[in-house]
């Protein structure tokens, strides 16, 4: 758009516009969660909603997981580039999952529909959901031992899932025949469906109102100032060339070999570029992370550590660059197993974050434990019908200067929920005895690290096969300007016979009757020498047993 356009836009108008995308993509998020079948949806609350242009770019999105989000970009492009726009029609839906052309990992299944008004597809509503179980070689389909994707379950390249509002029947059923959990697995496409649908309508009663030709120029707008202002706050950043590295603690199969990730970033005049030179070459087990997962840590870190104020679209993208060594972790040639990739893309965020510390300190804060512990439960009930359930638990968030860090949040483009007890124990036969906030786990510091979680599962009956992804289990968070490093991460399974076997962060194994998993989530690095905390902030840690005496 020329800038004659841009000087004959109404302000208010604009701004009106604005909002009411924020508006619709958070109502097809609010679909998604009152829709699905699966409690990681419903109650975990891993999906995701967004718009996009028919350029491919993001014009709005909800308040959900910015790793889905950022990976939702590569996906609307490969769907544009199978399905051009001028071969669409009106209730065309379409699917994709492959991490090879532009997806993430295999449970995160995208719907993406085109919005028509006067004949005219004018965007795109996109929705991505983690399914419960794609397949594959364990239920929940993340297995952390996996040594190709093709034992990750079913991988689905961009298709027409509906046509003309019509579903794909012979898709659907080869779909449902390749998961475990069909019903649950079918409702929760549906509810992917109900979210488009949201869109489209929402965006199509925007269009009747407007015009399209005034809202083709308002998005081009709104992509326009946010680069803008995303450009305006790097230039405030002094220019120069900052590294930084962290280590996963395994590959899920070598349980001895830390996984180094390595980055350089350079910030010159208005652009940020990552380089990942010195990164470990692509794994054998599933903690590969594909181009999608580098971008979507950078773009996180980047608008985290900038201006998080400035609306977030595709403007706010195009000033950031990344090398990415092909044959690497970050970049696996195929056919690498990827399911684990989320704790790659913490770790990345972290440590582009971590970089950018050393030019803009007072923003940053100690590393977070950045552990979003995935536990994967999958057996039979007493009547013979299947369940796979899954949970995600948080871990500490770093301090900072000025405030203590958040205890058990999500940090690092992750955005999801523990499940609620009652929810858990509803659906699968587990008992969770214990849900409490992990004593001393926190980084000391003049201010405090977040504290991790404590949770203690005991399966009362069948034969369960359990998944443990975890991460911080050898390396710590680290600390800040003299802070202390969090707890590591502690994981036991308690044996009915009184065993005890201490899990080595990635773990598949089965559990019994009466036996019992304990975990024990990291905690977040502390900020500052720990002889400038207060003793008023000790004596109320104290009380509020977040440290104990003798700590």
């Amino acid at each position: 758009m020329n800038q004659q356009a841009i000087n004959r836009l109404d302000p208010i108008t604009v701004e009106v516009v604005r909002n009411k995308l924020d508006g619709i993509a958070n109502e097809m998020q609010s679909t998604l969660f009152r829709s699905s079948f699966s409690p990681i949806v419903k109650e975990g609350l891993d999906a995701s909603a967004s718009l996009f242009t028919m350029g491919g770019e993001t014009l709005a999105q909800a308040v959900a997981i910015p790793i889905h989000l950022a990976t939702l970009i590569p996906v609307v492009r490969t769907i544009l580039d199978e399905f051009p726009p001028d071969a669409m029609e009106d209730g065309d839906i379409y699917v994709m999952n492959d991490p090879y052309l532009g997806g993430t990992h295999l449970p995160d299944i995208a719907l993406i529909m085109p919005i028509f008004h006067d004949g005219r597809p004018i965007a795109l509503s996109a929705a991505m959901t983690h399914h419960q179980d794609v397949g594959g070689m364990s239920p929940g389909s993340v297995p952390t031992d996996a040594t190709e994707i093709y034992q990750e379950g079913i991988r689905i390249p961009p298709l027409k899932f509906m046509s003309k509002g019509v579903v794909n029947d012979t898709l659907m059923k080869m779909l449902r025949l390749n998961v475990r959990m069909p019903d649950s697995f079918t409702g929760d496409l549906n509810a992917q469906v109900a979210a488009c649908e949201i869109g489209r309508r929402r965006l199509r009663d925007l269009a009747g109102r407007h015009g399209a030709a005034l809202l083709d120029e308002i998005f081009a707008d709104l992509l326009a100032r946010s680069e803008r202002m995303t450009r305006a706050a790097i230039r405030a950043i002094p220019d120069g060339v900052h590294h930084y590295h962290d280590f996963l603690d395994n590959d899920g199969i070598d349980q001895d070999t830390a996984i180094r990730i390595e980055v350089a970033v350079t910030i010159k005049d208005d652009t940020i570029h990552v380089d990942f030179t010195g990164t470990a070459d692509q794994l054998r087990g599933p903690f590969n992370c594909m181009p999608s997962g580098s971008h979507a840590a950078a773009y996180f870190a980047v608008h985290a550590m900038t201006d998080p104020d400035i609306p977030t679209n595709g403007g706010c993208f195009r000033p950031i660059s990344l090398h990415l060594p092909e044959g690497s972790l970050v970049n696996p040639r195929e056919p690498a197993p990827v399911n684990a990739r989320t704790s790659t893309i913490k770790r990345i965020s972290g440590c582009i974050v971590g970089a950018l510390a050393q030019a803009v300190p007072e923003r940053a804060p100690a590393d977070a434990a950045g552990e979003m512990l995935l536990l994967a439960f999958g057996g039979a009930r007493g009547d013979g019908s299947r369940y796979v359930i899954g949970e995600l638990i948080a871990s500490g968030s770093g301090a900072s200067n000025g405030m203590d860090g958040v205890d058990v949040i999500e940090t690092d483009g992750t955005n999801c929920m523990n499940l609620p007890v009652e929810a858990l124990e509803m659906d699968a036969p587990i008992r969770v005895h214990r849900t409490e906030l992990r004593a001393d786990s926190g980084g000391d510091g003049a201010y405090r690290g977040g504290l991790g979680l404590v949770r203690e599962y005991e399966i009362l009956s069948g034969d369960v096969v359990f998944t443990h992804r975890g991460e911080r289990h050898v390396h710590p968070a680290k600390g800040r300007l003299g802070g202390e490093p969090g707890a590591r991460a502690v994981s036991v399974i308690k044996r009915a016979g009184g065993e005890s076997e201490i899990i080595n962060s990635k773990i598949v194994d089965r559990l019994g009757p009466g036996d019992r998993v304990v975990v024990e989530t990291a905690g977040g690095g502390g900020y500052g020498a720990p002889e400038e905390r207060s003793a008023a902030a000790r004596t109320a840690d104290i009380a509020d047993r977040k440290i104990s005496a003798s700590h």
